[in-house]
């Protein structure tokens, strides 16, 4: 089981994202803006981060840059509801890009991979 931080403002995508994660096993938190994402990253044990580009007025992009350099290694994946924002240089800092969609594949599958890429191998 990992612990999952979910960033999103949407209460739709981050309670859809937050409910096939736990049916998958995993703990989750959810924070709808940085503020409070940086709280939870302070005061909790998280393994994987999944960070909308756009949270009200603020930037995931800038989101980005701060939890890279505060917590070097941690998986960051950037989802977004446009493809255009992978063009941006800054985006290319996340381990995984997702366009929000339906098809929550493509989610669940950089999930596991970026879950199992920090496991320590025996």
């Amino acid at each position: 089981m990992a612990s999952i931080l979910i960033v999103d403002d949407e209460p739709s995508v981050s309670t859809l994202y937050s409910r096939v994660l736990t049916c998958e096993g995993h703990q989750v938190s959810i924070a709808d803006n940085c503020t409070e994402a940086g709280r939870i990253l302070k005061s909790e044990e998280i393994d994987l981060v999944v960070l909308d580009i756009q949270i009200k007025q603020e930037s995931g992009l800038d989101m980005l840059q701060s939890i890279i350099n505060s917590h070097p290694g941690l998986p960051i994946i950037l989802c977004s509801a446009h493809s255009y924002y992978k063009s941006d240089y800054s985006s290319w800092l996340a381990d995984a890009y997702i366009v929000k969609n339906s098809d929550l594949s493509e989610f669940k599958t950089d999930i596991k991979r970026l879950l199992n890429r920090n496991k320590p191998t025996h």
